[in-house]
């Protein structure tokens, strides 16, 4: 029966093609090279009740006590980390981990984290409700990023925090030694430093209605500016995220927040954060067309805002976009189609976002309480991205028919982005067919260069897109690839209705 279902995917295309489309792409015209921390996630200790969630107040978890950090688990590794999670994240190529926030972060004290855990003090929860043991501390998280082979970003609590404790943060992560912090570091069983490169300045300061210690953007600029020069002076090599836009309400306050925060301290720093999480909508076509431009409207607003306060100010140092907070609860295919579509603007972006972290790590696998984790689509849409796009982005051109929304007009139903290794000629084209009914018949053509061999297509689609995710289906939701013969001059291919294909292709040039 599989096998029938899987053909009938491929199958079904070539009955109902209603449009036609053209692609072209060009090696020659680079974007950028894609940096691989865009394959960033992001983790905080986030406590749930039924209440948060719409569901009945019985249903009550952590994001990371009692799921990633388990030590009762059969399934967890000498540090208490469930393996289950490490082997996904690691089969997915995670670059980077951003922690310990989050909202959590604007009320934690980095102190209670350290040392025998028996010894470490009880804290409420502050931001999500609930009492965090603090067993998962500094130390827990570096041997949680060991595990995963990623680079730690490390967030300091500008909020209910002060500069100094987030020196002496520093100090205890990077100092080689002979200092309290970096001896005490030691004392605990770490006696080489970590070397953290990336540190945040803060999250979402910006979020007066929901932020701990939240600050007007000439305050944070006050303060960034301060605790940029002390950090620096611990240790000088590292690289600093600002805190940018998150609190997107009506005034547009979050366009002035960035242009503040950018001519106040952009000298400083090496990556403005933004955050961003797909909109919500009950209608099909505002969900998959009007939250991807809004989406791209965020990313290309900041890029402006980047550009026009180096012109102002003169700026040398490069500045960066991180978007280090991104994504949706993955539940259905409705819910994941979007997920390809934020890599794809990463990818449009390379030039400007060089840091991306999904919210969150635990995310990335579905849960089953009683049965156990699984790979959704979800999973597999982050792995055709985080292991075949890590070349350059480059110029693409897409014809194909639009549509309409209340906002924004002409939205294509192709979202599509080229990613190129020039090492060994390989392409791969990620096409999101946005369209709820029809397929769509492309003809995919390279402007430099000839194509070879046999294309393969990979699909990732479903008929009903709101059909949960379950762990007794986990079997349906492995991604097939298609061999598609290709010709020098291109290739045809026809995009299910509402699927995330990618296709691979061999270029001689």
């Amino acid at each position: 029966m599989k096998k029938i279902l899987l053909s009938l995917a491929f199958a079904l295309p070539v009955m109902l093609n209603a449009q036609k489309a053209t692609i072209r792409f060009d090696v020659d015209r680079t974007v950028s090279k894609i940096d691989p921390k865009i394959y960033g996630v992001f983790m905080e200790p986030i406590h749930f009740n039924g209440a948060r969630m719409g569901l009945p107040d019985t249903v009550e978890f952590n994001t990371l006590y009692g799921t990633l950090y388990d030590p009762s688990s059969p399934l967890a590794d000498n540090n208490g980390f469930r393996k289950d999670y490490i082997d996904a994240m690691k089969e997915l190529k995670v670059t980077n981990m951003r922690w310990p926030g989050g909202n959590f972060l604007m009320g934690y004290s980095w102190q209670d984290g350290i040392g025998p855990k028996e010894q470490r003090p009880a804290r409420i929860n502050l931001a999500w409700g609930g009492v965090d043991n603090n067993h998962v501390g500094t130390d827990e998280w570096f041997a949680l990023n060991k595990a995963i082979g990623s680079e730690n970003v490390v967030c300091v609590n500008l909020g209910l925090g002060n500069i100094l404790d987030a020196c002496y943060w520093l100090e205890y992560c990077n100092y080689p030694k002979g200092t309290y912090y970096s001896d005490l570091r030691a004392k605990n069983g770490h006696p080489e430093p970590y070397g953290v490169k990336i540190w945040d300045l803060g999250n979402e300061v910006d979020g007066a209605p929901w932020e701990l210690g939240h600050k007007t953007a000439d305050d944070y600029v006050k303060i960034g500016r301060e605790a940029a020069k002390a950090l620096k002076s611990v240790d000088s090599s590292i690289d600093l995220v600002a805190s940018g836009s998150s609190y997107y309400e009506s005034t547009g306050q979050w366009v002035d927040w960035n242009r503040k925060v950018l001519l106040g301290m952009g000298d400083m720093i090496h990556y403005l954060s933004i955050h961003r999480y797909w909109e919500k909508s009950d209608d099909y076509y505002s969900y998959m067309g009007e939250s991807a431009m809004d989406f791209e409207e965020k990313i290309n607003v900041a890029a402006s805002e980047i550009v026009t306060a180096k012109a102002i100010k003169g700026y040398t140092n490069p500045i960066y976009l991180s978007v280090d907070e991104w994504g949706i609860m993955s539940r259905n295919l409705l819910s994941v189609l979007p997920i390809a579509q934020c890599f794809n603007s990463f990818i449009r972006h390379a030039d400007v976002v060089k840091m991306a972290n999904f919210t969150m790590l635990t995310s990335l696998l579905n849960n089953d309480r009683e049965k156990g984790t699984f790979k959704s689509p979800l999973f597999y849409i982050f792995k055709a991205y985080s292991n075949n796009c890590l070349g350059n982005s480059v110029d693409t051109w897409v014809q194909c028919n639009t549509f309409d929304g209340e906002k924004y007009k002409g939205i294509p139903y192709l979202d599509v982005t080229t990613v190129y290794s020039p090492d060994d000629k390989i392409v791969y084209i990620n096409v999101v067919n946005r369209n709820k009914n029809e397929a769509i018949a492309a003809d995919i053509i390279p402007t430099t260069g000839e194509l070879s061999g046999v294309a393969e297509a990979t699909l990732i689609a479903g008929a009903d897109l709101n059909e949960p995710f379950t762990f007794d289906n986990q079997v349906k939701y492995v991604p097939v690839t298609k061999s598609v013969n290709t010709r020098k001059d291109g290739v045809s291919y026809s995009f299910p209705a509402h699927s995330f294909t990618q296709i691979k292709l061999k270029l001689n040039k």
